[in-house]
């Protein structure tokens, strides 16, 4: 195939597996053209004895510094143009970045002949998308979650009374003095004095803390136990040792009552029903959408285990480069650069890289599933709904809308409309699933 000019041609010299491969032939003439942009760019960078810098002979900067000295930036010249020219004479539409497997031949003499590899777009066998089994939507609230959230309310208005005697109980704090032997010889690191421990928290090694309970104010408490075999001291992983503990002073919870008086001093509202009123609304709230999230993952998960679809190595490939890039800027904000971040985990690139595959490859899979459905069920967005979405990033932006609106670029446009569209099609996907019965 020829283009208008006759000085590039392109040939589809095989699609397999998603992958077109191209030939791309660049004449003289356009090669030449883009040798001399490259020296125009780079020619003041350049010294030769006898000529000003900058004036040098491109025939003398290349005798001085060799011929291909402008190859790298001409092909960058030269490609880009090339590749735009080739995907419309051979119609080919892709999806993925133009990879430039091998340069065939490049001089001013000969042009240059480049292949590349690009992903197109796969064709998508949709099998069952309508009938997935989901559970109910409707969010029930049992007694039993009722009670816990007020419990929690509770605990977090307790208030602590320091005993007169007794003995230490699981969720009391204590006010300890320990000391711990190994081979009867006390051991680095295992005395204190004053320490204020929470009976239950895990502070301590595991056993610690279930071996205090039941000992009495004002006694010493003697505790034998053993360190885990994981311990991070050598010196004491695994090794049996006895704690002296003395308990200097025992403080319990004291609960306030679940009355009307509590409802006013720790919320806005005035009675207890109203309270848990409102508890019940939030909690409903909050498991209507855990069910509708869970639901809408089954029903998108049915529709793309039903589909059959090859994806490009290449859309994966360039799926990983864009997830890796967004876990670096999240470690640049932790102030961890991605190196760092491997020799803290010990994990290498190609290690990391190949862990991010498997998700690359289900996210391509489900949004082009998804897109299909859209295209079959023939989904489409409203003005209004396109506006709504619109004023939602005009409003994140802090802009007018009209102006905002009047500013969108086309590729944004598609970008929100595609969102609307996706969304809708996860609804429909909803609105056709099954609910299971319950047992």
């Amino acid at each position: 195939m020829k283009d208008t000019e006759d000085n590039m041609s392109s040939t589809v010299e095989s699609i397999e597996k998603n992958i077109a491969t191209i030939k791309i032939e660049i004449s003289p003439e356009d090669y030449s053209k883009a040798v001399k942009k490259a020296y125009d760019k780079n020619k003041k960078r350049f010294s030769v004895p006898g000529f000003r810098k900058g004036k040098v002979p491109k025939s003398i900067v290349e005798a001085h510094y060799g011929k291909n000295v402008f190859m790298e930036d001409a092909i960058d010249f030269a490609f880009g143009p090339a590749y735009e020219s080739a995907l419309k004479e051979t119609e080919i539409k892709p999806v993925t970045r133009p990879d430039l497997e091998n340069i065939e031949k490049i001089s001013e003499e000969d042009g240059a002949t480049f292949i590349v590899k690009v992903g197109v777009k796969p064709e998508i066998t949709l099998g069952d998308y309508k009938g997935a089994e989901v559970n109910s939507l409707e969010a029930i609230i049992t007694e039993e979650e009722m009670s816990t959230e007020l419990a929690k309310m509770q605990d977090q208005n307790a208030r602590l009374i320091t005993l007169e005697s007794g003995e230490v109980k699981d969720g009391a704090t204590v006010t300890i003095d320990y000391e711990g032997f190994l081979d009867d010889e006390p051991f680095v690191g295992g005395k204190d004095t004053d320490y204020d421990l929470i009976i239950g928290s895990g502070t301590f090694i595991p056993g610690f803390e279930e071996k205090l309970i039941g000992a009495k104010l004002g006694e010493e408490a003697i505790i034998d136990i053993t360190f885990p075999e994981d311990y991070h001291s050598e010196d004491l992983k695994g090794k049996a040792v006895v704690f002296k503990v003395l308990v200097k002073s025992i403080k319990e919870k004291e609960l306030p009552v679940l009355d009307d008086e509590f409802a006013k001093d720790t919320s806005e509202f005035d009675t207890l029903d109203e309270l848990k009123a409102d508890i019940e609304s939030r909690l409903k709230e909050a498991k209507a959408d855990e069910l509708k999230k869970t639901a809408e993952a089954t029903a998108v998960n049915f529709a793309v285990d039903n589909a059959e679809i090859d994806i490009p190595y290449i859309m994966i490939e360039e799926e990983v480069d864009h997830n890796i890039e967004n876990f670096e800027k999240q470690m640049q904000e932790q102030g961890l650069s991605l190196d760092d971040y491997f020799k803290y985990t010990n994990v290498n690139r190609e290690d990391f890289r190949k862990s991010l595959k498997g998700d690359a490859e289900r996210n391509i899979r489900m949004e082009l599933v998804l897109s299909k459905i859209g295209e079959v069920e023939a989904i489409d967005t409203t003005e209004e709904e396109l506006d709504e979405e619109i004023k939602v990033f005009a409003d994140a932006y802090g802009h007018d809308f009209e102006e905002y609106k009047k500013g969108l670029k086309e590729r944004m446009l598609e970008y929100i409309k595609a969102n609307i569209i996706r969304r809708k099609t996860i609804e429909m996907l909803i609105d056709a699933a099954t609910v299971k019965s319950a047992e």
